[in-house]
């Protein structure tokens, strides 16, 4: 009897030894297959990410540099080709938010996609307004091909060269006429026609540079309006959304006639200093990778 208890007892540590070693393997195996698992997850949520950030990266930089061309007016490229987003070295207050940056010689440089974004709505506001309620002055000469151009096209009575002080106030005289809009070319320029409207509440679309005051001006339209390029594009897309807006037939003329001369297509130049931003951009994206996943293949 004792022998026979003496053999159970010893056997049965043995077996437990044996068997606890297998055991703890096979748990390490399962461990070991769950982590690898789980850092295959980590990863591919990690590139998921990054994928995601530079996805959304590359479309605002896309957006920001040459705009949507379904949304916008007209290409953003037209507005640097025709010098339309050039401003001034001054820059007032009310303008302020309109600009980008200051170029190297002290010009103030404007939002291109925001001179977009300000024609669109002045122009929804001018459609609102038949032909003969609205009134259009330019005393500027850079601007007088394109009003007058505009003028016969759309119906709209224009005043260049000379505005006549009082003839929308002053009932006695002769040609006295009334009017629910005005548009004025340059703020500053064209003065006597704002002051006159404003004394009338009349409402006032201003094409307004970076030295312009916005005192007075119901709705801004943020442009170089100093030259005869500039002015003609924004009167071209004036004059052709207008004319779609209220359903006036007409032959629209090329741009250049807007203009008094020919517009040159000029190829926009790629900035080296973007190259190289995005490219420092790419590397910097490829540490973040990399940092990312060196925990993770550390513990695999």
């Amino acid at each position: 009897m004792q022998n026979s208890f003496q053999g159970r007892v010893a056997l049965t540590p043995e077996s437990n030894y044996l068997k606890m070693p297998r055991k703890k393997s096979e748990e390490k195996a399962e461990e070991k297959k769950e982590e690898k698992l789980e850092a295959q997850i980590e990863e591919e949520n990690i590139e998921e990410e990054l994928k995601e950030e530079k996805e959304t990266k590359n479309k605002k930089s896309e957006k920001e540099d040459l705009g949507d061309s379904k949304t916008t007016l007209t290409p953003l490229e037209d507005y640097l080709k025709c010098g339309t987003y050039l401003g001034t070295k001054v820059i007032t207050p009310g303008m302020r938010q309109f600009v980008y940056k200051r170029r190297n010689d002290g010009l103030a440089v404007l939002n291109t996609s925001l001179i977009d974004e300000k024609l669109k709505e002045a122009i929804d506001y001018i459609s609102e307004f038949a032909p003969e309620d609205i009134t259009v002055v330019c005393k500027r000469e850079a601007g007088w091909k394109a009003v007058q151009l505009f003028s016969e096209l759309t119906g709209i009575r224009a005043f260049t060269k000379k505005y006549p002080a009082g003839i929308i106030t002053n009932t006695k005289l002769p040609t006295f006429f009334e009017t629910d809009l005005m548009i004025v070319c340059d703020p500053w320029v064209d003065k006597n026609a704002l002051s006159d409207a404003n004394r009338l509440n009349i409402p006032v679309v201003g094409l307004c540079d970076a030295n312009n005051l916005t005192a007075g001006i119901s709705r801004i339209v943020p442009c170089n309006n100093k030259s005869n390029k500039s002015l003609a594009l924004v009167f071209y897309i004036l004059t052709r959304e207008y004319c779609k807006k209220r359903k006036i037939k007409i032959k629209l003329p090329p741009i250049d006639e807007f203009a008094g001369e020919k517009i040159e297509e000029v190829k926009v130049k790629i900035d080296k200093k973007k190259e190289k931003k995005k490219a420092e951009e790419k590397k910097k994206d490829e540490k973040k990778i990399e940092q990312r996943l060196k925990p993770v293949k550390e513990g695999v």
